[in-house]
């Protein structure tokens, strides 16, 4: 069975809201409607950029997949952005002597590991800021 991004990124999507205590936008910026924190600023933006996959052979129930997501931090001043960026990076990357600080539990898969793949750093546009990261994570599929 191959490793289903969305259920990845639905999961990673959804301890980036917890990690930060901010809302995370799937593809889009956050709604009203989205928790914890709504549409304010600061929030985040998740961006599936890619992935590359180890499919099993024909019958095994096993696979593995590196997927790159952009996360794109955006606030309304550079010393909220870069805090904001600093929330993301924690959440996805603190660990603790058991593990990461902040699990990412897609149900079927196991997160093996996870990286900073890129930093861009702070821009701003028209009184936005933003501040881009790219994470590497490793998956696999659970096998019964």
């Amino acid at each position: 069975m191959a490793v289903s991004g969305r259920i990845i990124s639905l999961a990673v999507q959804a301890m980036l809201s917890s990690a930060t205590g901010r809302s995370c936008g799937y593809g889009s910026a956050p709604t009203t409607s989205s928790t914890p924190t709504g549409a304010a600023v600061p929030y985040s933006v998740l961006y599936p950029v890619g992935s590359t996959s180890d499919g099993p052979p024909f019958g095994d129930a096993s696979a593995d997949a590196r997927i790159v997501y952009q996360v794109t931090s955006v606030a309304t001043t550079a010393e909220q952005v870069e805090w904001m960026a600093d929330k993301v990076r924690i959440g996805m990357l603190a660990q603790t002597p058991r593990g990461y600080a902040h699990p990412i539990t897609p149900p079927g898969y196991v997160v093996m590991s996870r990286e900073l793949d890129k930093e861009e750093g702070v821009t701003a546009a028209s009184g936005v800021y933003s501040y881009i990261q790219r994470f590497a994570i490793e998956v696999t599929t659970l096998v019964a």
